[in-house]
């Protein structure tokens, strides 16, 4: 599958410094992991934690799978909100889902940003989730309350109040803190590098093509006719993976996304918040550190390589004319120096997956389908992670899915 397509913005933003080989030879280890995108990254630097012998591989080059499509907003509260996942699960399920979205961005400033070599481009934001329409504005007093009642960090804005820090007139809005924006190529590469120094061994350009499943062991078998000998299988290939365990609660989608020119003495974002709406499709939009704004969205209901990137232009375009009707000062001033578009997987009931192999009892696909795909990985990689090392996560069945 091919994940994304267009002129993509991340890749020319770091430069790698790793260099990962072919795999050569055969290896033995305690856990496989299968792709090199925000999951195997982050699944990568927790196994390099402890004393499990570790191997990862890409079929294709580190980093370049998904993820890079992504705009890196890192945000608590998602497609699903709260108010529905109470409506669909109740308050237990809705809590422990939100808390741990909220407590993994903090997770990761706290205690994963400090261990890496630099900073990944991590900025704490507050977000903005406007009204789309007028009668959006219950959906958001219903929500403001729902959050508020279990302590999230929220607020709400009438109309005047947003006036105040915006050009735009929006009859309502949430503002919840705690989220915040990253370089998520940059993170993959600087998480690959702490794993490679703390024993982790990565191989890209190694395909798997062929199994072999015993009681306790795999034997995956590589296109150059090399072998790995693991007890545990992890599968993070994204999107890729519905097409080896195809789920009726996941579907793919097509997303667009650009990244405009860097623009000097812009003052109309209030706080550089983190932006998105009610609206289904929604747009989200963001700033980055060299002065662009990214803005995506548009989602379309196909996974027609062909056809997602006919549309590609016409996206552009369109996502550039919403930019500038909430910005009318960038009118004449932005450009799409970058436009892409990529797959993104989603659920019908709002939470990511862990999924055991059908054929393998210690072989796991880890789904985090969303628009929080990169918390989601961070949340799914932590407990696959105390599961298999000390047989329970408190979390475990809220995600997994038979």
């Amino acid at each position: 599958m091919n994940q994304n397509a267009g002129k993509l913005f991340w890749p020319n933003t770091y430069k790698a410094i790793a260099d990962f080989p072919q795999l050569d030879e055969n290896m033995e280890c305690d856990v496989c992991i299968i792709g090199s995108g925000s999951t195997g990254a982050f699944l990568a630097y927790h196994f390099a934690q402890d004393d499990l012998k570790t191997v990862l591989v890409e079929r294709g080059n580190i980093g370049y799978g998904s993820s890079i499509a992504s705009t890196g907003l890192l945000q608590y509260s998602n497609d699903k909100l709260f108010t529905s996942y109470i409506h669909s699960f109740g308050e237990e399920v809705a809590y422990n889902h939100l808390k741990n979205c909220y407590h993994a961005i903090a997770h990761y400033k706290y205690e994963i940003l400090p261990k890496l070599d630099e900073n990944p481009d991590f900025i704490e934001r507050k977000s903005f989730y406007y009204a789309s329409k007028q009668e959006d504005e219950r959906v958001l007093e219903e929500e403001f309350k729902n959050l508020s009642s279990f302590k999230f960090p929220v607020h709400y804005w009438r109309a005047e109040k947003i006036k105040q820090h915006f050009p735009f007139q929006k009859n309502a809005a949430l503002i919840t803190e705690g989220d915040a924006e990253i370089n998520p190529y940059k993170n993959i590469h600087l998480l690959y590098d702490y794993a490679v120094k703390h024993g982790v061994k990565i191989f890209q350009n190694t395909e798997i093509v062929g199994n072999r499943f015993d009681h306790k062991e795999a034997t995956l078998y590589t296109k150059d006719k090399h072998s790995i000998r693991t007890k545990y299988v992890i599968y993070a290939t994204g999107y890729e993976a519905q097409q080896a365990v195809v789920d009726s609660n996941a579907q793919i989608v097509s997303s667009y996304a650009i990244a405009t020119n860097s623009i000097e003495y812009f003052n109309d974002w209030s706080d550089n918040m983190l932006i998105w709406e009610t609206a289904r499709p929604y747009i989200y939009a963001r700033t980055s550190i060299d002065q662009r704004i990214i803005i995506g969205g548009l989602d379309e209901g196909t996974i027609d390589r062909n056809k997602r990137e006919s549309m590609l232009f016409h996206k552009r375009d369109l996502l550039l004319k919403i930019l500038v009707d909430l910005f009318p000062e960038l009118s004449g001033k932005i450009q799409a120096e970058y436009y892409w578009t990529g797959f993104l997987g989603e659920t019908h009931n709002g939470l990511p997956m862990i999924k055991q192999h059908p054929n393998y009892e210690n072989g796991y696909y880890l789904l985090p389908y969303g628009g929080n795909g990169t918390v989601y990985s961070m949340i799914l990689s932590k407990i696959l992670k105390d599961f298999i090392l000390h047989g329970h996560h408190d979390d475990f069945s809220l995600y997994y899915k038979q």
